[in-house]
């Protein structure tokens, strides 16, 4: 069994990339793919961990991109060149952003705090709770180590939806196009999370075929079993590699590497379609 969607505390997960590689194990996975969003840095260490472990980490990386009307649109990246400088240009952009977006929130969340007469959080205290790059996740959980709130969802209802800061994104078009240059697969994950309009999605998710779309994460989290079998028939129709992974970032209790909702598990017949594309075009790059 494979999870090809899996988040570490580089972005907003809460386990190292060690960490997660060891889980995998355990979990008798046999392939898995480390895609924190908008950064690499965990890359390398989840490859050498995946050799201590006889553990397959595919190379690669969720990026937030913009479509039309539709924003913070997730693109998943499969055997990406981590060494291409494109990318490490354009993801340094992005951390500096994120970096700069989360001491935003705090000061937003502060500001909150101060009106309910409670004592306010410190930089400081949440980067310790991150033990890599800071996220919502990690300013939610000093919230709850503080004692205001009840859970993750609880925080993030009271405080950091209402305390968000608009995020950047890539456009679809340009994220496509790097993805593929550096040898990479494109995947669409979690596509109900643009719009649950069966006939809208299909709309969009052809035209992103035609812009160079590769493949749709079918077997997901979000998408109910009704919704999986759209997407099964519109891979298919529109000839995308169908994916599948949990979008685990090791947050809530109900979070389980290598399985789905209802227990759905991965199966590692999904990986030949996308290692036949991936030696192309390493081989030959687009």
């Amino acid at each position: 069994m494979i999870d090809l969607h899996l988040h570490s505390n580089c972005s907003d997960g809460m386990l190292t990339p060690e960490r997660l590689v060891l889980l995998a194990h355990q979990a008798n996975l046999s392939t898995i793919a480390l895609c924190d969003h908008d950064t690499i840095a965990g890359v390398e260490s989840a490859v050498q961990a995946g050799l201590s472990h006889g553990v397959e980490v595919v190379p690669g990386v969720e990026l937030s991109v913009c479509y039309k009307e539709f924003t913070d649109v997730h693109l998943l990246g499969y055997w990406i060149n981590t060494d291409a400088l494109q990318l490490k240009r354009r993801l340094n952009e992005f951390a500096a952003r994120r970096e700069m977006r989360n001491r935003e929130i705090i000061l937003l969340v502060n500001e909150r705090l101060q009106e309910e007469g409670k004592e306010l959080l410190t930089v400081s205290e949440v980067e310790a709770l991150a033990g890599g790059v800071m996220g919502r996740p990690h300013i939610a959980r000093a919230l709850q180590l503080r004692g205001y709130v009840s859970g993750i969802e609880d925080a993030f209802s009271r405080y950091l939806v209402p305390c968000d800061v608009p995020k950047i994104y890539w456009p679809m078009e340009e994220a496509l196009t790097t993805i593929q240059q550096i040898g990479g697969i494109a995947v669409l994950a979690h596509p109900t999370s643009m719009t649950r309009d069966k006939q809208l999605l299909g709309e969009l998710i052809s035209e992103l075929r035609i812009l160079g779309l590769d493949g749709i994460e079918v077997y997901n989290n979000m998408a109910a079993e009704h919704e999986i079998t759209f997407l099964q028939g519109l891979a298919h129709r529109l000839k995308l590699i169908p994916t599948g992974g949990s979008d685990f970032h090791g947050i809530s209790p109900d979070d389980c590497i290598g399985k789905g909702r209802g227990g759905m598990r991965f199966s590692d017949a999904l990986l030949p379609p996308l290692r036949k594309l991936a030696a192309k075009r390493q081989t030959t790059p687009d």
